[in-house]
């Protein structure tokens, strides 16, 4: 019972978080950063993706409940939220913001705010996964070390995500300028269906009686 619990969940949580799908996304929102910054965005994201996965895990079904808050409305809003995101790869909106502000050199704010979002939320730690975690906890069924293992578990994950970070620097400097502006608007499309898919999945949930 306590291994099947195990492999249910590690299986479950790469599966969701799909730590190689995350790396293309990783090089093409830290574009422009140099290897230093890049891995101070890996690390600060994945602590982020890492609190916040836990705290679900402990207390989000709790939370959400005393918000008022569903599920699939969390799933809605977490796909509208990575749609803008696509948007603005694909037509290059970030890039023009860059250039409003005179090509200054990237700020320690705009560091934090990529590590937490989007990458921690909603890329790591987006519906799907907190939804698995939450999930995960309430077939634990209180039992201390079933959470504990699950904490161990997302740690886990959650590091072979900051190692797909760091081998997805030198992948950069193979791709060049051209490669990488390329990477940018296909990784934009991609994204954008993923985050209809989120609000199809939620708005599914909530016409199916689940919300």
């Amino acid at each position: 019972m306590f291994a099947e619990y195990l492999t249910s969940a590690l299986v479950t949580l790469l599966v969701t978080l799909d730590p190689p799908g995350l790396a293309p996304i990783f090089l093409s929102l830290t574009r422009g950063m140099t290897n230093d910054e890049r891995r101070q965005v890996a690390i600060r994201a994945c602590l982020i993706a890492f609190c916040i996965m836990a705290f679900f895990g402990l207390a989000g079904d709790l939370v959400l409940k005393a918000l008022g808050v569903s599920l699939p409305a969390f799933r809605i809003a977490g796909g509208l939220l990575l749609f803008w995101i696509s948007f603005e790869m694909v037509f290059e909106r970030r890039n023009e913001r860059k250039q409003a502000t005179a090509e200054t050199a990237i700020t320690q704010d705009h560091i934090r705010n990529v590590a937490a979002f989007p990458l921690a939320i909603p890329l790591m730690a987006g519906p799907g996964a907190l939804t698995a975690v939450m999930l995960l906890a309430g077939r634990a069924g209180g039992d201390v070390a079933m959470l504990t293992s699950l904490a161990v578990i997302c740690g886990l994950v959650i590091l072979s995500c900051l190692a797909v970070f760091f081998l997805a620097v030198p992948i950069a400097r193979l791709l060049g300028v051209t490669g990488n502006v390329v990477l940018t608007r296909l990784l934009g499309v991609i994204l954008a269906a993923l985050a209809v898919q989120f609000v199809i999945d939620g708005v599914r949930a909530v016409v199916g009686g689940g919300g």
